[in-house]
């Protein structure tokens, strides 16, 4: 028996052509028949795998499963995404963060429809130059949806080629990629490299899990360096992670006599882009709470030519929090109402009544009741937000 415990082992000799062979034969026979049926496989359309994996990245297939069907009802071909405006384009995606996502679909469909008579490329070079595809993307679009040969390596992926050479450095460090797309290069078939490619995939989705993968449904565990050695879960080392910050701030939901809510649309550019949300401002230092509350709202009606009541101050709600990949923000929710004795503006885009200094990432402001509401494109923050007051 191996020693348990992480341990170096000599290189896996993937010069050698019979050992490619063996690797190849014995994981596309367990993909055969382990796949699952998911949608985008049906016929392997390269613009069904194009967008579900635009939708898979950071998030997992189950979540993505409703929101693509959506998407392919909404948009069931290049054309119908190039064509739509951008915010039912928002719309679509909404509920599944990580927005520049749809965005760059977007434009790379009008790209493609200008350049590639609607046709999602096949060759490399077609591909990179396209918005938000990158070397992943690009050879998961190439080999799944043009069954042509080029690498990928994506978190899955990395787990299994990481534990079958007993890969020494972090996926994500520059040796780490550097290894883990040679092993890539070295392995995938010129041809029919779908079933390899989608086969690496599946296995570090259903059996080379993080912890505790179930060596022995393992079709390469003969092959797997990790394996020999006797501790999987040591390989490969973890990625280095940085604590996230956490940032507070205070939320506003203004609403008139008419139960309609005043509403930004944030700029084209930076976080949540083109999405429209509720007013709120970032806390910084020992301000926050009510009275920094009480004083935006002050100058907010102020700015729409309405003196703001002392006897009702902003009601507090409710403390949300929303975690980003690289931040946390935390934000205390209030909320306040127009007095039935005063009109409600309706605001200019730009809304030159609105303090510049407070609402200095939105573009433009709207009243919108609630149907309305339902219908413009929200963050996850935005509508934990518009739950409070929509029950």
């Amino acid at each position: 028996m191996p020693a348990k415990g992480k341990g170096k082992a000599p290189p896996l000799p993937l010069e050698d052509a019979r050992l490619r062979g063996g690797i190849r034969r014995k994981l596309k026979r367990w993909f055969a028949k382990a796949r699952r049926p998911l949608p985008w496989r049906d016929g392997y359309h390269p613009y069904r795998v194009w967008v579900s994996e635009m939708m898979l990245q950071q998030t997992q297939v189950d979540t993505v499963l409703p929101y693509y069907h959506r998407w392919m009802e909404r948009f069931p071909d290049v054309e119908s995404v190039a064509k739509a405006p951008e915010e039912a384009v928002l719309k679509a995606w909404e509920g599944l963060g990580y927005y520049r996502r749809a965005r760059y679909l977007h434009k790379a469909a009008r790209q493609i429809v200008e350049r590639h008579q609607g046709q999602v490329p096949s060759a490399l070079e077609d591909l990179l130059a396209l918005p938000g595809i990158g070397r992943y993307t690009a050879g998961a679009i190439r080999s799944i949806g043009h069954d042509l040969p080029a690498p990928l390596v994506d978190g899955n992926v990395g787990r299994v080629l990481g534990r079958v050479v007993a890969l020494g450095h972090p996926p994500a460090s520059p040796e780490g990629q550097k290894q883990l797309w040679a092993a890539a290069e070295a392995l995938t078939p010129s041809r029919h490299p779908r079933g390899f490619n989608e086969g690496l995939m599946e296995l570090g989705a259903l059996v080379c899990q993080p912890r505790n993968p179930d060596c022995p449904r393992c079709p390469l565990r003969g092959h797997c360096r990790a394996h020999a050695l006797g501790d999987p879960e040591a390989y490969p080392p973890p990625n280095l992670r940085k604590p996230r910050p956490e940032r507070r701030g205070v939320l506003l939901l203004l609403q008139d006599h008419g139960q309609r809510l005043l509403l930004r649309r944030r700029p084209p550019g930076g976080l949540w882009a083109g999405l429209w949300e509720p007013p709120w401002y970032e806390a910084c230092g020992p301000e926050g709470g009510p009275k920094f509350a009480e004083e935006l709202l002050r100058k907010s009606l102020t700015r729409l030519g309405i003196g703001a009541p002392r006897q009702h101050p902003p009601r507090f709600m409710a403390t949300l929090r929303h975690g980003l990949t690289h931040m946390e923000w935390v934000l205390d929710s209030y909320a306040a109402h127009l007095p039935r004795s005063q009109e409600s503006p309706a605001p200019e885009n730009p809304a030159p009544e609105i303090d510049p200094a407070l609402d200095q990432d939105a573009v433009e402001f709207r009243w919108a009741d609630p149907a309305q509401r339902a219908e413009l494109p929200m963050s996850r923050l935005a509508r934990k937000a518009l739950a409070l007051i929509d029950v």
